[in-house]
């Protein structure tokens, strides 16, 4: 198991649309074989901020999801709405052992 979260802060006048679009990736991107979960979340104290949690079954299938058309759809969608550069980090699962 791949667990990717990718760490978003966007403009205020963009919450709204970079809500919607990636709940358009996010619902997508569950169908993806490769993909256990996709998990979109907003900070209660600063709705400028999202992280996106990200499990997928292998990092062949993290590379896959990066070549489909809904997260180019997504990438270039939400660009003009950062704040700054998105970041990211990964992990691997301690427990359990499989989802």
């Amino acid at each position: 198991m791949l667990i990717v979260h990718v760490h978003v802060r966007v403009v205020p006048d963009g919450v709204d649309a970079f809500r919607e679009a990636s709940l358009a990736n996010a619902r997508e991107s569950v169908k993806e074989p490769g993909v256990a979960r996709f998990d979109v979340i907003q900070q209660e104290d600063d709705p400028t901020r999202f992280e996106l949690i990200e499990v997928y079954r292998t990092a062949d299938a993290a590379a896959a999801h990066k070549a489909t058309a809904h997260y180019a759809a997504w990438r270039d969608s939400v660009a003009p709405l950062m704040a700054e550069p998105r970041s990211s980090t990964k992990y691997r699962t301690v427990f359990p052992e499989t989802l």
